[in-house]
């Protein structure tokens, strides 16, 4: 027979000569050199483990001269620190053996029913049980610091309740709550009130789902901060119980720096329109006039045959005047200075229906009169009107055209609306038109939502918040003025 060639480090902890003797023959039956250290009593035990931790597996008797029974076994096991031990005794106790595996023994084995074959079969099967345990231990170990170290915020919550369970570091220091405070929060405490309906309404859609589901969102932090985050949540289950892990991506200063970056495009090519529009009509426009003025004086001088050509000049010139005229004030809206935006967008709707080809309506909440409204949100509302109207003349094929301007619930809402060709949104994809919609409303914090089926036209919904610092009443002709708006 063929002995095992591996070291193996045993302690035999036995007091009986006569059993200290059987072991050794057993061990060497099958181990072709075991090491083999032998203590007869518990002092000796304590100090050996104390200062010798190499031991690959402990045979224990369980009654030693100084100590016995449940607490040398509870005793070995602690200073053991996780060697693996095998009882060896002459009572078959069932109960107690099943007790003793309960504490952490390895095996427990008869002497009476021991062989070589059946001790070094146990001391294999208890090494391997210890090695496999150990990679479960690490193997869990790296996920437990992949979660609790990861650099992104990262919690678990029950999908039933959307109580939060667990959270690690980065959660902590982004959010501002401690662990025990996260434990005593849902979903909904950290949401914005407004976004909850959408929350449930997406949580609801994905229930039951493995699938990972991204989202776009804001959190307020313990202080009240309110984060831009990106989520993905997925589906796990942690001992038999289903749960859902949240990765949690701050873009709150990518977003800031992003509509920094924007807001900056924008006004240049604002200043650059403003700049080419004044030059249209301060410019041009005064030497077409001119030129108007110079054919009138020189109306005397044309012969009768040239009349038609000379009246047809002038007519020429007076429709290029107002051309003209009409893309400077496309160009630069007149409530840059004293018009006011329903003025302005009442004269953009009449620049697309010189044929009176529409049906025209536009309606003001008479609130927005009586307000202030920072000049960048106007332009822009302005600009997405001029843009949703480009897309309505050139696809459309509508005979009505509305656009409605309210305010409500501390929000600026803009409706525009068309009873077109329409057109099926699962097919739909944005163009640079709608990505520039999209992009002035997000400058502001808004919400863009665009609605179309086929022959029921086309919608476009703007929602910007107001904030008091935007918005204030202006002054009666009395001089006194209304307190802000809050």
């Amino acid at each position: 027979m063929t002995k095992d060639n591996s070291d193996y480090y045993i302690l035999v902890i036995e007091d009986n000569p006569g059993d200290i003797l059987l072991i050794r023959e057993y061990l060497s039956e099958q181990i072709e050199n075991p090491h083999i250290t032998v203590v007869n009593n518990f002092s000796k035990v304590r100090n050996i483990l104390e200062t010798n931790h190499q031991f690959d597996i402990i045979l224990l008797d369980l009654s030693l001269p100084d100590k016995f029974g449940t607490e040398l076994i509870n005793e070995v096991l602690e200073m053991g620190k996780g060697i693996p031990v095998i009882i060896l005794t002459d009572f078959p106790d069932m109960d107690f053996s099943i007790k003793s595996i309960s504490y952490g023994v390895s095996d427990y084995l008869i002497k009476n029913d021991l062989n070589a074959s059946s001790l070094y079969k146990s001391i294999l099967y208890c090494l391997e049980r210890k090695k496999r345990v150990h990679e479960l231990w690490e193997s869990e170990k790296r996920y437990s610091d992949l979660f609790r170290l990861n650099p992104q915020p990262i919690w678990i919550y029950e999908p039933d309740t959307l109580k939060i369970i667990q959270v690690n570091r980065a959660a902590v220091e982004l959010y501002g709550y401690t662990m025990e405070e996260f434990r005593d929060l849902t979903l909904t405490d950290i949401k914005l009130e407004e976004d909850i309906p959408s929350l449930k309404q997406i949580l609801k859609q994905n229930e039951g789902s493995k699938q990972t589901f991204q989202k776009k969102t804001k959190h307020y932090t313990k202080c009240g901060e309110v984060l831009d985050v990106e989520v993905q949540a997925t589906f796990i289950q942690i001992n038999e119980k289903k749960y859902r892990i949240v990765i949690i991506t701050d873009v709150t200063e990518k977003n800031r720096m992003e509509k920094e970056i924007t807001r900056a495009i924008i006004k240049t090519q604002e200043n650059e329109r403003f700049e080419i529009g004044a030059e249209l009509h301060d410019n041009i426009c005064q030497i077409l006039a001119t030129t108007h003025i110079t054919l009138g004086v020189l109306k005397k001088s044309i012969n009768p045959a040239g009349m038609e050509l000379f009246t047809q000049c002038r007519d020429y010139i007076k429709l290029a005047t107002q051309e003209i005229r009409n893309l400077s004030h496309r160009l630069a809206p007149a409530f840059f200075n004293d018009s006011t935006l329903e003025e302005a967008f009442s004269i953009l709707l009449k620049s697309i229906n010189i044929e009176n080809k529409y049906n025209i309506s536009l309606f003001f909440d008479p609130l927005i009169a009586e307000l202030e409204i920072d000049h960048d949100i106007q332009l822009n509302l302005y600009r997405i009107l001029q843009e949703q109207l480009r897309n309505i003349v050139k696809y459309a094929h509508c005979k009505n055209i509305g656009v409605e301007v309210l305010m409500s619930k501390h929000k600026l809402k803009m409706r525009i609306w068309d009873d077109g060709v329409g057109f099926e949104m699962d097919n739909f994809r944005d163009g640079i038109g709608i990505s520039n919609m999209k992009r002035r409303t997000e400058l502001f914090q808004g919400d863009f939502g665009i609605h179309s089926n086929p022959g029921e036209g086309c919608e476009i919904l703007i929602e910007i918040p107001v904030k008091p610092e935007n918005v204030i009443r202006k002054k009666t002709n009395s001089g006194s003025s209304f307190a802000e708006l809050k």
